[in-house]
């Protein structure tokens, strides 16, 4: 079994200072700058142009620092525009990261004249299919949909080049492991360049990345370098679960929130403390996986929009997810799985911006605070007593 501490970076990689030192074309560069992108990030500025140059990267960083912008350039620049194919595949888990990448490649590729499309269950199938034959050649889509397009035969891998798996590790835990290795075993040509992205590494991705990707460049962090610095973590020491009802209603009244995600584990749960927030008084909205796709949708533009200032959610809303007026997160509770920590938290600073992440701690949970803490040698400071002075 591969282990994380045998992966370091590739020595020797060039960083790119600007765009316009990428060779990138001249279409793709008017679409980067009109985006409102000025400099590259840490992350662009050492993986657009391994992407670019055709070789197989893997590659993890900070969430919130330019992952999506990084793969989404660097394939474009390898797509003809001529050839109206799908070019470029991207896996992602959930059907919101998947529309969020559709946007940014639409945005980008806006004076490419590239036809950018995102294919994901719970939509027809037809609307799918016509995409694809009218001639998409940015498809991005999550793995039980894609398979099914391809055993359709609705979708050609002849002709894909760049084959991009974001946030993998969660592209490879149970529910989307299987259906992701039949998409590989169905084959693609021997020049077609593969990238694994995501903020954390396990062994699973690093085992799949040694039996997939060819002399990969590797842009790694070790784990204590991912959280984001701009985060303040704090937590609500509690004895009891059944306080975190009153301690939540209080900091909702005590905090000036400008976006805020509130976490928790499961559905049920989520949807009762919306409910009891709700009849409260407190407006807010909820979301998790088994919603209805049309309602999930709206619920989610109420949310980018502004129109809703606090969401509950599972971790559906954990990864890649994109809200920039999002400034505090709380976990009302810890997640089961400590990585996701990381990715909730990850919500509250995009791109280096200042966030706050509150977390509920009852007696139960202090093992799991622990060992988050150990994992990725963070501190917990415990919330001061005048929590109107903290800076979001």
């Amino acid at each position: 079994m591969t282990e994380l501490a045998e992966v370091v970076a590739t020595s020797e990689l060039k960083i790119y200072e600007g765009f316009d030192d990428m060779g990138l074309p001249e279409e793709l560069l008017r679409g980067i700058y009109g985006y409102g992108f000025e400099k590259p990030s840490a992350i662009q500025s050492k993986g657009i142009c391994p992407i670019k140059d055709g070789h197989d990267v893997l590659a993890q960083a900070q969430s919130g620092t330019g992952k999506t912008g990084t793969f989404v350039i660097g394939s474009l620049s390898r797509v003809d525009p001529t050839l109206k194919r799908v070019q470029v595949l991207v896996l992602v888990p959930v059907r919101e990261l998947a529309q969020q990448i559709e946007g940014v490649a639409k945005a980008l590729s806006a004076h490419m004249g590239v036809q950018v499309y995102s294919a994901t269950g719970g939509t027809p199938l037809r609307d799918d299919i016509k995409a694809i034959e009218r001639g998409c050649q940015f498809l991005v889509g999550t793995p039980g949909r894609i398979y099914d397009l391809m055993s359709r035969n609705i979708i050609s891998n002849e002709y894909i080049r760049s084959l991009i798996f974001d946030e993998a590790d969660q592209m490879l835990e149970d529910r989307f492991k299987e259906q992701v290795m039949c998409i590989l075993q169905r084959g693609f040509p021997k020049d077609t360049k593969v990238a694994l992205f995501s903020a954390t590494m396990d062994t699973d991705v690093l085992e799949v990345a040694n039996m997939i990707l060819h002399d990969p460049v590797k842009i790694l962090v070790n784990p204590e370098n991912v959280p984001l610095d701009g985060i303040k973590q704090y937590y609500v020491p509690l004895d009891s679960e059944d306080w975190k009802y009153e301690v939540l209603c209080d900091l909702y009244q005590q905090l000036n929130i400008n976006q805020a995600l509130i976490y928790c584990n499961k559905r049920q749960r989520a949807e009762w403390l919306a409910e009891k927030m709700t009849a409260a008084g407190f407006p807010l909205s909820v979301i998790h996986g088994e919603m209805d796709v049309e309602e999930r949708k709206r619920r989610m533009k109420d949310f980018r929009d502004g129109a809703v200032r606090v969401m509950i959610s599972t971790d559906m809303l954990a990864r890649g997810i994109d809200v920039q007026q999002v400034s505090l997160v709380i976990n009302y509770e810890l997640p089961n799985v400590k990585e996701n920590y990381i990715h909730r938290i990850g919500r509250a600073g995009r791109f280096g911006r200042k966030g706050v992440t509150i977390n509920l701690i009852s007696k139960d949970e202090t093992r799991a605070r622990n060992e988050i803490q150990d994992h990725f040698k963070i501190m917990m400071q415990e919330l001061p007593s005048d929590i109107s002075k903290l800076d979001m």
